[in-house]
């Protein structure tokens, strides 16, 4: 399924950043989501993991809950639309100053990316289904009804499942 830049790409550096851990990880998950940051210190790396752990609980709720969980994340980003060319590229919108520094980037990044996802395709979002991952993701397939983060976890899940109705029969 295609998102615009803020929904899509957006929304999976939200998810990545939920599930990942040291600073290099960090500075990955962005970069492999089309964000120019390319160095943390460790300020900016402990300051985004701390706004790492404020976006998993909109991974975890349901759609209805998530809009008063992302509409908080848009206000203490202070976001608001701004059009910037940066890095030979064309105009572009970003929801955060050009000084804002990286902290403030990816909060902006992140929020309005959650922001346009929940207004868009509000399922497309959760927590893996499989018991005991804690992987968020975000919803690309063509029918949008994803319940883990990979196909390594539904087919534990799906295996698991068929032994049990096996045993059972």
């Amino acid at each position: 399924m295609h998102f615009n830049p803020y929904g899509g790409p957006a929304a999976q550096v939200a998810a990545d950043l939920v599930n990942t851990g040291p600073a290099g990880e960090l500075v990955d998950a962005m970069v492999r989501n089309g964000m120019s940051i390319t160095a943390l210190t460790g300020d900016e790396a402990t300051r985004i993991g701390a706004w790492a752990a404020r976006l998993r609980p909109v991974f975890a709720a349901t759609p209805a809950e998530r809009v008063g969980l992302v509409n908080e994340l848009l206000a203490e980003s202070a976001c608001r639309p701004y059009i910037t060319s940066h890095d030979g590229k064309p105009p572009h919108l970003h929801y955060s100053e050009e000084d804002a520094g990286p902290v403030g980037r990816v909060r902006a990044y992140t929020s309005g990316g959650l922001a346009h996802l929940v207004c868009e395709a509000p399922d497309r979002l959760g927590i893996c289904g499989r018991e005991g991952c804690e992987t968020a993701y975000v919803d690309t397939s063509r029918n949008g009804r994803r319940r883990f983060c990979s196909t390594r976890c539904a087919t534990r899940v799906h295996v698991a499942d068929h032994r049990a109705r096996q045993v059972t029969a």
